[in-house]
């Protein structure tokens, strides 16, 4: 894990703003402009990185009291609302918030008195949450995201981490979001685009004494083949140690890679 920020000397800043990954455009133009590109370019992948970590905190279930805080404080404004602005619904016995979402035709002749479902219920089908329940499969699949790449369509090294944050730990992934990724550098070189091919998580062999297996962390061992198509076609094998924590007792994530 990186040293606490408070601890770096001027030099080690220094090494670590040399060491970002920037994109092409970053280095033409006169120094002064180069160098307001790069600041610019540092904030907006720090703001990036900073927005999916609250997104992630802000998925956490909040408490009942709080819940029943916000239900209240929702119910009183929308009483106050119809009570200020009787019109403001059309003349309608309908709340104002049942309008937000409604069923399709055949659904409302199917299905009567359907108004307190509508606003319940969202229009679109949510994504799938991350299956975190298996150390095995969480391992593969953030490799599997964070080693599929496609630099026209990703910008920059960002955009793999971003796929693989569901299955990581947001530390990990600020952490990779922040720093230079030399495979990255290389695949942009040879006009590469990456595809995992083949992936598999195990038990780490002792000889690499990791520590031993707890009900709150463990340690797992991923073989990834790599195809690239390019200038030239090859193909690439990364074996990495992971680290996978559960602090919640029901969620496992990545909170540690070896072997990058």
């Amino acid at each position: 894990m990186t040293k606490n920020d408070d601890s770096r000397t001027p030099q080690e800043w220094r090494e670590i703003l040399r060491s970002w990954d920037y994109p092409e455009e970053v280095d033409t133009g006169r120094r002064r402009e180069r160098r307001r590109a790069r600041k610019a370019h540092r904030a907006d992948a720090r703001r990036r990185t900073t927005q999916w970590v609250r997104e992630e905190r802000r998925r956490d279930p909040i408490k009942p009291t709080a819940a029943l805080v916000i239900v209240a404080l929702i119910l009183g404004l929308g009483a106050g609302a119809r009570w200020l602005w009787p019109g403001l619904t059309g003349g309608s016995d309908r709340p104002a918030g049942s309008v937000s979402a409604s069923p399709t035709p055949a659904a409302q002749d199917d299905k009567p008195g359907t108004d307190e479902t509508a606003t319940s219920s969202p229009s679109s089908t949510p994504s799938p949450a991350a299956d975190l329940s298996e150390p095995e499969h969480v391992a593969e699949e953030a490799i599997r995201r964070y080693l599929t790449r496609n630099p026209p369509a990703d910008g920059d090294h960002s955009a793999p981490v971003l796929r693989a944050a569901p299955y990581m730990a947001p530390a990990l992934v600020e952490n990779l979001a922040s720093s230079s990724d030399p495979a990255w550098d290389k695949l942009v070189s040879r006009g590469g685009v990456a595809t995992v091919t083949t992936i598999k998580a195990g038990p780490v062999p002792e000889k690499e004494g990791l520590p031993v297996d707890t009900p709150l962390r463990v340690w797992r061992q991923v073989t990834a083949k790599v195809h690239v198509e390019g200038y030239t076609a090859y193909d690439e094998q990364h074996v990495l140690q992971v680290e996978l924590t559960n602090p919640s007792g029901d969620a496992w994530r990545a909170s540690r890679i070896l072997g990058l």
